[in-house]
Order: structure tokens, then C-alpha cells, then sequence
């Protein structure tokens, strides 16, 4: 194990120095000299003079980023012949761009650039890239970079990876890229391109082209195989389904936050209508007009190797027919946030890999499923339908699968068996998940639920369940949830109508729970089960406690409990012990510690801010409680006493006659 030792403003270890952040204006000089990884990160070094690295000559790593570098000068880099990687991001390069350039060609051996963040043009990236043929790795990102000419990268022929992000680039000259045969990664993510077509960089594997204004995405056509992994168009202005490389070898598309939809069925026009687009590319004084059928063109493209494909926050409305046939590979599909109103699951289409399906946030009235003998999502784990219209769901989808979560969330449905509707008013749909026993985490907020059956929850393992915002759920206590009692560790209760008593509240039975969520029930006092839970988490607010037991913390729940939220709850002023011990536990953290409040003549009050007048008002009623209590008594006893010796006054000589009578005992007068 190598030690760090400490330099008068770095810190040494084996042969790597860091200086980030010593207010350095200069480079060391007198670091060891067989340095070969320097970090002067956030300093203030102004220029990088001919002499700052000559005792340095085995330096491999060096960065200086955010510093306030204007200059480098000529000859800074002659004695580190052997620099690998030079990272000069975030600094001010732009004004002395051309004697930096200098300095940057005597480096042979440069693999890795870095000058992000330098207000470079287009034209001067041109000049300082000149001649760095060795280099594999360049960012040239959050630059003044407008367009991309065919000459400005043509002497990187050992280029790799190119990140241009940030810019702002609009056009991209025809042929910029075809000379970097070996660039594998291709990052042009925020800029303003408008548009990618006769895209044909077969060798690269990734192309990041997100959250720029690309109306379509058009690959060069023929049989070539593309090596492309990761397409990433998201946050673009999409109008159509990317027309991609007939063969390639595609596994991640993200098409996330566009504008796309299918056109096969438009309004007002026969089904079968062959709807074709066309596109218009200029280049130079020649005009190419291509005609392309959409989906005959989306059909022809292999995506067998496709994984994970995001969809979601887009128009699509449908799916065509077929549409996920070829995606045999596929095991994440995002849906959500379109305009699907119905959505079919054949038996044809092989998605026997798909594992986490996301519909949440459409307008779903009807999920149709060709469950066949093996069921067609065999290996689904998660599903999210959460947000849509259900009036119709398979009553066995889940059969011959795997499932582990489901979030069937702001859905009006119920959960079977159903309890009698004495009303006889028409009912939701009944989702069964009884007896599902790879069931883990549930979702069921907002879904309108009556009362469920005790055995709603039958036959599951379920670990986490959320039933937030059923107002009449568990009305009647926590009966329904006694089969999955002793499994449940993460529960929400929130806004679920629960009954105040404590006979109806009893979690004793919940011995694995770490987390619950009782916020808005109105509950007038704190259930006493809790103290013996090992609760990690405990949410409280929106109820109507005037107070927080202090013996329970002093549990076993004070020993487990990390996190809990209190505030919009009545509670006392002059009640507050609780609140000073639990500030002062340091085990604890109270979340909304600024918004907990407590009642004072009608006023309310931030606890945290209690007013010194407050308090002593409040230990001057609780010091004096007991006099306060005498003097109140003092009249009342007065006047009985008076009372009693007026009655005795008036009745003196017939008393003593009683009295002589029944002792007959004479009497002096």
C-alpha cells in the first residue's frame, strides 16, 4: 500500500501529484521530477510559460482546467515529449488560440484533448486541431462552434471519440466525418441541428444527437452493415419514426420528448392508404427529392438486437401491425406519456425477453393480450399502467409470468373478489392478483377503491404496497392486510380514510416494516403498535396529533428510526417536551423541521421559532398549575365553611338537646 506524503501545497502519492484547488498563479517547481500525473485543477494560473514543465519530462496526465489560462506558450510542452492526456477545459484560450496551437503540435505522443469550455469558433478549433494526428479522445465541447466544415477534423485519422455538445452548430458540411475511419462515439447532443440524412458512419457505435431540433433521422440505404449500438435522438422534434441502417447491430434507441406518430390511419382516409413522405436535401447546387413509404421503411430494418427502446412523451396514438415482430430481443419498452388508446399484445410478436413495460400517462381503455399456452410476456417484471382509462384488462395476465411489480396507479378499478354493491351502481373493472406469487411491489394509488376482501392480497409476497388516496379503503382498520403483514417493509397509507381508534390501528403484526406513510388520515392519536416496529422512516404529516408520545422514541422504534415528517399537525405550545428531545436526538432526522407548528391562543406558531414569551408562559401555567387550582378552590371552601357555621349558629340549642336525649347526659346552661 503507497502512503500519501504532503508537498507545502499538494499532495504527493507514488508518482501522481494534486494540486486542485491551492490557489496556485504557477506550476510547482518542486514537485519530484519523475511526476507523471499532475493535476492543477481550479487555480489561478494565467499562462503556462516555456520553462513551467521542464523538469517534468515524465509527465503522461496533466490537467488545468478552470484555471484563467489565456496562453500557452510555444515551447511549454517540448520537455513532456511523452504527454498522453491534457485536459484545458473551462478556461479563457480563445485570445491567444494560435500560439497555444503551437505549443499543442510538440506534443507526438497526445492521445486525450480536452478544451471544453474556452469560447473557441469554429475557426479556431481548425487551427489548434491542426496536425494532431495521434490523438483518439477530443471534447471540444460548450464552445462557439456554429458549423462543422469537411476539412476541420481531417487530420484526426486516429480519432475515436468526438463530444461537440453544447455548441451551437447548425450545419454539418457533407463528409466532415468520413475521413475518421476509426471514430467509434459521436457526441452532438444540444445544438441546433435541424435534421440527419444519408446518415452513413458504418464503423461508429454510439451517436448521441439528443436535444437538438431534428425533424427526421434518415439513414443512407443499402445493405451495409452498420456497427451503431446506441442511437440517442431524444428531446428532438421528430415528426417521424427514424428511418434506420437495414443492418446493424442496434441495442439502445431513445426517442424520448419528440413530436412522432404513425400516419398509416389518417383521419378522414381509407385504413389502407400507403402513406409515403417526402424528403428534400440540398447539398450545394444539386437537389435529391427521396420518396419513402414510412412503415415499409421502418419493416425493413433488422432491430433483433434491439434492447431497450424509449418511446415515451411522444404523439403515437397506435402501433402498427407487427410493429414490435422483429425486436426479438427486446426487454425495456417505454410507452409512456403518448396517446395510446388501445394497445394489442399478439401472439406473433415475440416478446418472450421483454422484462419492464412502461404505459403509464396515456389514454388506455383496453390492454389486449394473446396470452397463449405460454403467456406472451413470459419473463415481464415490471409493468406500469398507472395514469390511463382501464376499462378492460385481461383477468389473467399475469398467468406463466414473473412479474415482481405492478403500478396500476389513478386507474378507476378493484381488486377482486369484490365486496357486495348494495347501491348497484355500475363498478369498476376487478383486477386479480391473488395468488401471484412472484408479486413484490404493488401500485395502487388513487384508484377509487372501496373496501377490499380480507384476501385481496392472498397468495402474494408482497414487500411494498402503496394505497395512498383510496379515501375508503381501510375504513374498517387494517384486516385486509394481515396476509401480507409480516412481508411488508415499505407501505403508504396516505389519505386512506383510517379509522382513528387504536383497536382498529393495531400493527404489532407488521414486524418487518421500515417505512409508512400515514400523512393526511386525521388521526387524533399516535398509534402506540408503532413503538415496537423498526421503522427507518415514519411520515405523520396532515393529521390531527396534538402531540408526539416521547415514551416512544425512548423504544425500540427510537433506536431504528432515521427519518420522520410532522409538520401540518395541531399540536400544543405548551406540550412541546416531546419536540426539544427529539431536535436534540441526533439519530433522528425531522425532514420538515421548519414547518412543524403548534397552537397558542388560537395563533399558530413555527415550533422552531417559539417565542421566548411563549415559554414562559407556558412554564408559568405549568409551575403554578397547582396554586392556580387552590386559589380557584378557596371561594368555594370559604363559603361552605360559612355556611356550616351559620347552620350550626341557628340549630346550637336543638342540637344539644338531640344530643342530651340520646346520651343522657345533663348539660350545664
Amino acid at each position: 500500500m503507497v502512503l500519501a506524503t504532503y508537498h507545502r501545497a499538494c499532495k504527493l502519492e507514488h508518482r501522481a501529484v494534486d494540486c486542485t484547488g491551492r490557489r496556485q498563479d504557477s506550476v510547482p517547481a518542486d514537485l519530484p521530477a519523475d511526476t507523471r500525473l499532475l493535476l492543477l485543477d481550479d487555480n489561478t494560473i494565467r499562462t503556462l510559460k516555456n520553462m513551467s514543465l521542464l523538469q517534468y519530462q515524465n509527465l503522461e496526465t496533466l490537467r488545468l482546467c478552470e484555471n484563467r489560462l489565456v496562453l500557452i506558450e510555444p515551447g511549454a510542452f517540448l520537455s513532456s515529449r511523452d504527454l498522453r492526456n491534457l485536459s484545458l477545459a473551462d478556461n479563457v484560450l480563445f485570445t491567444n488560440y494560435s500560439v497555444t496551437a503551437s505549443a499543442l503540435r510538440s506534443l507526438p505522443a497526445l492521445k486525450k484533448l480536452d478544451l471544453s469550455g474556452n469560447s473557441l469558433t469554429e475557426d479556431m478549433v481548425t487551427t489548434m486541431l491542426h496536425n494532431l494526428s495521434s490523438l483518439e479522445s477530443l471534447s471540444v465541447a460548450r464552445n462557439f462552434i456554429m458549423r462543422l466544415d469537411s476539412f476541420v477534423f481531417e487530420s484526426l485519422t486516429q480519432l475515436r471519440e468526438l463530444n461537440l455538445e453544447k455548441n451551437y452548430i447548425y450545419e454539418i458540411e457533407g463528409g466532415t466525418f468520413e475521413g475518421l475511419q476509426g471514430l467509434q462515439r459521436l457526441n452532438l447532443a444540444y445544438n441546433y441541428i435541424p435534421c440527419i440524412v444519408e446518415f452513413g458512419l458504418t464503423q461508429l457505435k454510439t451517436l448521441n444527437a439528443s436535444g437538438n431540433i431534428i425533424e427526421w433521422f434518415l439513414a443512407t440505404e443499402g445493405d451495409a452493415v452498420f456497427e451503431l449500438e446506441t442511437l440517442d435522438l431524444s428531446h428532438n422534434r421528430l415528426l417521424f419514426f427514424p428511418l434506420l441502417p437495414r443492418q446493424s447491430k442496434l441495442h439502445t434507441l431513445l426517442l424520448r420528448d419528440n413530436e412522432m406518430s404513425f400516419y398509416r390511419y389518417l383521419p378522414n382516409a381509407s385504413a389502407l392508404l400507403d402513406v409515403t413522405v417526402q424528403f428534400l436535401h440540398i447539398d450545394g447546387n444539386s437537389t435529391n427529392v427521396t420518396t419513402l413509404s414510412l412503415w415499409e421503411e421502418i419493416s425493413m430494418s433488422n432491430l433483433s438486437s434491439l434492447s431497450f427502446l424509449d418511446m415515451s412523451q411522444n404523439q403515437f396514438w397506435y402501433l402498427p401491425d407487427g410493429f414490435l415482430s422483429g425486436m426479438t430481443s427486446l426487454s425495456q419498452l417505454k410507452l409512456n406519456q403518448n396517446c395510446l388508446e388501445t394497445l394489442h399484445l399478439q401472439e406473433r410478436e415475440p416478446l418472450g425477453m421483454l422484462m419492464d413495460l412502461d404505459l403509464s400517462q396515456n389514454q388506455l381503455s383496453e390492454l389486449q393480450v394473446d396470452l397463449g399456452s405460454q403467456g406472451t410476456l413470459p419473463n415481464l417484471r415490471s409493468l406500469n399502467l398507472s395514469a390511463n382509462g382501464l376499462q378492460r384488462v385481461p383477468p389473467k395476465i399475469f398467468i406463466h409470468s414473473e412479474i415482481t411489480t405492478v403500478d396500476l396507479s389513478h386507474n378507476r378499478i378493484d381488486l377482486c373478489p369484490q365486496q357486495a354493491n348494495a347501491g348497484g351502481a355500475e363498478r369498476p373493472i376487478c383486477i386479480d392478483l391473488r395468488n401471484v406469487t412472484s408479486l413484490r411491489k404493488l401500485y395502487l394509488a388513487g384508484c377509487g377503491l372501496e373496501m377490499v376482501a380480507s384476501d385481496a392480497f392472498s397468495g402474494t409476497s408482497l414487500t411494498h404496497l402503496d394505497l395512498s388516496n383510496n379515501q375508503r379503503v381501510l375504513a374498517r382498520g387494517l384486516q385486509p392486510l394481515q396476509d401480507i403483514a409480516l412481508m411488508l417493509q415499505v407501505l403508504s397509507l396516505r389519505s386512506t380514510g383510517l379509522p382513528s381508534s387504536k383497536e382498529d390501528l393495531d400493527f404489532s403484526g407488521f414486524q418487518s416494516l421500515v417505512s409508512l406513510d400515514l400523512s393526511g388520515n386525521s388521526l387524533t392519536s399516535f398509534p402506540e403498535s408503532l413503538s415496537d416496529l423498526k421503522l427507518h422512516t415514519l411520515d405523520l404529516r396532515r393529521n390531527r396529533l396534538p402531540s408526539f408520545p416521547q415514551r416512544s422514541v425512548q423504544q425500540r422504534l427510537g433506536k431504528s428510526l432515521k427519518v420522520l415528517y410532522l409538520s401540518q399537525n395541531p399540536f400544543d405550545c405548551c406540550k412541546l417536551a416531546w419536540w426539544d428531545f427529539l431536535r436534540h436526538l441526533r439519530t433522528v432526522h425531522i425532514v420538515d423541521r421548519g414547518q412543524v407548528t403548534c397552537n397558542y391562543s388560537s395563533n399558530i406558531i413555527r415550533a422552531m421559532g417559539l417565542p421566548e414569551s411563549v415559554s414562559q408562559s407556558c412554564r408559568w401555567m405549568t409551575v403554578n398549575k397547582a396554586l392556580l387550582n387552590l386559589v380557584l378552590a378557596l371561594p368555594a371552601c370559604l363559603t361552605l365553611l360559612v355556611a356550616f357555621a351559620v347552620i350550626f349558629l341557628t340549630f346550637k340549642h336543638k342540637l344539644l338537646q338531640v344530643v342530651k336525649r340520646q346520651y343522657r347526659v345533663s348539660s350545664p346552661y
